[in-house]
């Protein structure tokens, strides 16, 4: 076995092949040429890839490894550690890209004399990207006391030396997907698996972030993250001349600052200037003087040793010392001491700063002065931590000789402006795994661009006169209201239910509707059943349907959003939760992986007359599709039964799927999860007509089961309705 082989645990060997682990296990204990553990422990042995690999190809258990599994599997196990790997994988994938001649030079040569010619490579390519290795704050060079160290460092030729086989793997998989995405990859998959050690910004929020400084149609040119983690915000920032990002973790920059450089320029022929440094932000900012049209930041929530006693006199506190247990808002105040007058900033904020009184001082200078201009509830899920709705607040610099603005926008996506439609047994909507960016990105930015605009030019204009009031989602409220004792900014206790704003004649139009939904259960009431023993068909089942052609079978999940070539609008997705609750598809394509090969992947799109089942947790739900809700792509954890129309009636199909008895039989039962074989559900073989018969009487059934779901929504929005309209004295009592 070479020496410094990548080594693989069990877990990476049942990925290589597409097995279980205990499938793994069962090899090692049957087969006695199954490779011997190199490292590891006991409970978590470790194996040399290379023999791995040669005894899965003898078993004829792997024709090929693919590509960017080797890779992975190199990176994973570098004696070095994953992360030290994946910054010397991003410095070769740098090279490779703004200088392919000299890799090609490079790797020409034996692995030893490689590492160091790499080095010197390195070394070039990397002070004329990020500057040199050390330097004043002001840029010079030759750091002294209040110096700086850039992110990225150029590893030696003994620590390149471990890294040769993983570099010249990479680049081969650079060759096939691009540089950017081959890191982009591999940064995915390290996050995807340490999920604890890092504190991620969604793609969605930080794109909503970077949309938020944008001023009319011009972009922000130059901005600063200064607690940049692994660079989402700046990388979603549109056409930039300059980025600038410091962040505590030596890693974190070091893996920041490489994402940037191989997204910032695709070709490396026109780069952005970039500097990302490495340091304790608020104790020792990397860029005392600078001032940006533009800052982003998703600072750490709820330190208390963040420097309150050493920095007591920083002038970056213009608006006040921030408590010690209001870490949050030395933040705010060092994002807006970076800023060019009128620049915006957007930091991703704990709820709890916008009422905490220890804060409130801060909060009501902050008004007066005109500096926050809009504080937006986000629903939970948005990020980590994913249990509580944060917020977002906006800030602009006060200019010389420009009056305050005397109005701030609150806007509230926390909840959705409609009770949810789903019945009581269907899981609660939102969360980390089902939020709706393009909804809440909408809702947001239909608020503030208007705001904005309007602030910006007509500054005396009422917002009411503007059309910018959203009874339950957005309200601009007179700064004068809020600076009261407490100086709450928190949206959910300045904005009204859109119920409640609606007053009396909502109320009216609920109350109607409902009465409405009433007749129509008394009409759709099945009739009384006729008494008989169990019927005794001869049975068939999915699987065998499927096998004679009598129907397809689709499963949910895949797709991307830029595999329909429509061209057009997204393609909604049919969730689980949109089965469940019999509501329109709520969900999105996602957009296809960093560094995924071959084209994307089509998604499964849904036809009338097509019917759906979930496949996990156990209930008897069936869905037949309509004409309102064909065209969307089939979502996760769904089965797709699609009847020939000639042979099975969908609405008999779905009908039958729904027996009690039928779903039992068709389940399988794990310690956490309750798992449906569509396959093996069964149906009565009957004639068409027969079919279409009971076909017609699950029709009726599954409309009274819809017609019950409303009523009960509407009857639900009606009650807190009228708590709410008694309460604040929009409904009197008689």
């Amino acid at each position: 076995m070479p020496e410094n082989s990548t080594e693989v645990t069990a877990a990476g060997i049942a990925r290589l092949a597409g097995v279980g682990r205990a499938a793994v296990s069962n090899w090692r204990r049957r087969h006695a040429d199954f490779p011997k553990p190199v490292g590891g422990t006991e409970t978590s042995p470790a194996f040399a890839l290379p023999e791995v690999e040669q005894w899965l190809r003898d078993q004829g258990k792997l024709a090929e490894i693919p590509l960017r599994e080797r890779v992975w599997q190199q990176l994973a196990g570098h004696p070095a550690g994953a992360v030290p790997a994946l910054v010397h994988t991003g410095c070769a994938l740098l090279l490779v890209r703004d200088r392919p001649t000299a890799w090609l030079e490079i790797t020409a040569v034996s692995d030893a004399r490689m590492a160091k010619v790499l080095h010197l490579a390195l070394n070039s390519l990397l002070t004329a990207r990020f500057g040199p290795a050390t330097g004043d704050a002001d840029g010079s060079a030759g750091g002294g006391g209040t110096g700086y160290e850039r992110a990225v460092h150029t590893p030696t030729a003994e620590e390149l030396l471990p890294s040769v086989p993983l570099l010249r793997a990479a680049a081969e998989l650079a060759a096939e997907t691009g540089a950017r995405q081959a890191f982009e990859f591999l940064l995915g998959r390290q996050l995807a698996a340490n999920p604890r050690q890092f504190t991620l910004t969604p793609p969605g929020l930080a794109e909503l972030m970077a949309a938020l400084v944008r001023t009319g149609d011009r972009p922000a040119r130059t901005v600063l993250d200064p607690a940049t983690g692994t660079g989402a915000l700046l990388r979603a920032v549109s056409s930039p001349t300059a980025l600038y990002a410091q962040d505590a973790d030596p890693d974190l920059a070091a893996l920041s600052a490489l994402r940037l450089a191989l997204h910032s320029d695709t070709d490396g022929s026109n780069p952005i200037a970039l500097a990302v440094r490495t340091g304790d932000t608020l104790r020792a900012d990397a860029f005392p003087r600078l001032t940006v049209d533009a800052v982003l930041c998703h600072p750490p929530f709820n330190e208390r040793n963040w420097g309150h006693d050493e920095l007591a006199y920083d002038p970056r506190w213009e608006y006040g010392l921030p408590a010690r247990t209001e870490s949050e808002l030395a933040w705010v105040q060092h994002a807006l001491a970076h800023l060019r007058e009128g620049g915006t900033a957007v930091l991703l904020m704990p709820p709890a700063a916008a009422s905490r009184r220890s804060g409130r001082r801060i909060r009501a200078d902050l008004l007066r002065r005109g500096a926050l201009r809009a504080v937006v509830a986000l629903p939970a899920g948005a990020a980590p931590p994913y249990g509580i709705p944060l917020h977002l607040w906006v800030l602009r610099k006060p200019g010389a000789g420009v009056r305050p603005s005397p109005e701030l926008l609150l806007v509230d996506t926390a909840e959705p402006a409609e009770p949810p439609t789903a019945p009581a047994s269907a899981p609660a909507s939102g969360g980390r795994d089902r939020l709706d960016w393009q909804a809440v990105r909408s809702a947001v930015l239909d608020a503030w661009e208007p705001f904005d605009g309007r602030t910006r030019s007509e500054p005396d204009i009422p917002a009411e006169a503007a059309g910018q009031e959203r009874p339950g989602v957005s309200r601009v409220v007179p700064v004068i209201e809020l600076l009261d004792d407490d100086v709450d900014l928190a949206p959910a206790r300045h904005l009204p239910s859109p119920a409640a704003a609606g007053g009396p004649g909502e109320l009216t139009r609920v109350r109607d509707r409902l009465t409405e939904t009433l007749r129509l259960t008394a009409t759709l009431t099945p009739p009384p059943a006729d008494v008989s023993g169990p019927a005794h068909w001869p049975l068939t089942t999915v699987g065998e349907l499927a096998r004679a052609g009598a129907l397809h079978l689709r499963t949910g999940g895949t797709g991307t959003g830029t595999g329909t070539g429509t061209g057009a609008a997204p393609v909604p997705v049919l969730t689980e939760h949109d089965v469940l609750g019999s509501t329109a598809p709520s969900g999105t394509l996602p957009t296809a992986p960093a560094g995924s090969e071959g084209p994307p992947e089509e998604p499964v799109l849904v036809e009338p007359g097509d019917v759906v089942v979930p496949v996990l947790g156990g209930g008897s739900v069936a869905r037949v599709i309509d004409e309102a809700t064909a065209g969307a792509a089939l979502g996760r954890n769904l089965q797709l039964l699609r009847p020939d129309p000639a042979a099975v009636d969908p609405w008999f199909l779905a009908g039958f799927l729904r027996g009690t008895a039928n779903n039992r039989q068709a389940s399988s039962y794990a310690s956490t999860a309750t798992r449906l074989d569509a396959r093996r559900l069964q149906l009565p073989r009957l004639p068409m007509a027969e079919q279409q018969r009971y076909g017609e009487r699950f029709r009726a059934v599954a409309a009274f089961e819809d017609a019950l779901r409303l009523t009960g929504r509407l009857g639900g929005q009606l009650v807190q309705g009228m708590y709410d309209g008694l309460t604040d004295g929009t409904v009197t009592p008689e």
